[in-house]
């Protein structure tokens, strides 16, 4: 068909690493609930800003400067983030994407992760260190979506390129990379157990 593919939104996916990952998410998820237990401002912003849940997104959000699990965690992802901006036909020469916040985010059940992005950042993405089976993935918004002027509904077996949304399912060891002014939202857990992930910015600098 003589149509053409334009401005496409592109979100990458991939297993962090391919052996031993179980065992440095073990050591992830204790740091991730060791913070929490210690960071007396995160919890207090979280009871304000993020209810049921806890993020050090508003206190602690340098985890990769701080410690060195995490500092694996950010040499882990170079590779990725160089895979992904070479897919998005970034040209870097002489300049490159820097890590510059890196935070935890804890949700048990029924918490939920508003429609956002992340402002000031050129590529953002979440790792997933805890999953629950069942729990919802990352879901995305169609950019266009406001300029939408008398669209028809899409068909039920519309493909996966032309829906308003889309979710990307969440995996203990998956990782995600999108650019940062895609808009995106995590919907509740109907787990008891705790979904935990570790989220981070990266700007051309």
């Amino acid at each position: 068909m003589p149509a053409h593919s334009l401005f496409p939104t592109l979100v990458y996916s991939a297993r962090l690493q391919g052996r031993q990952w179980h065992a440095f998410n073990r050591q992830l998820l204790r740091e991730c609930l060791q913070l929490r237990l210690d960071d007396a401002g995160g919890q207090r912003w979280s009871a304000k800003n993020y209810p049921g849940g806890y993020t050090s997104y508003n206190s602690v959000a340098r985890l990769h400067q701080l410690s060195p699990t995490f500092a694996t965690l950010e040499r882990r992802l170079r590779r990725h983030v160089q895979r992904f901006a070479a897919s998005l036909d970034f040209d870097l020469e002489n300049r490159e994407l820097a890590m510059t916040d890196c935070w935890v985010n804890i949700m048990p059940r029924h918490v939920v992760h508003g429609l956002h992005l992340h402002p000031l950042s050129t590529l953002s993405g979440t790792y997933y260190v805890q999953v629950p089976k069942g729990c919802p993935g990352l879901k995305f918004e169609d950019p266009r979506l406001d300029r939408f002027m008398a669209a028809p509904p899409r068909r039920a077996d519309v493909r996966p390129e032309n829906r308003p949304w889309i979710v990307i399912p969440a995996q203990p060891g998956q990782l995600l990379l999108f650019e940062s002014w895609l808009r995106h939202e995590v919907a509740p857990n109907p787990r008891p157990a705790e979904r935990i992930s570790i989220s981070f910015n990266y700007h051309w600098c």
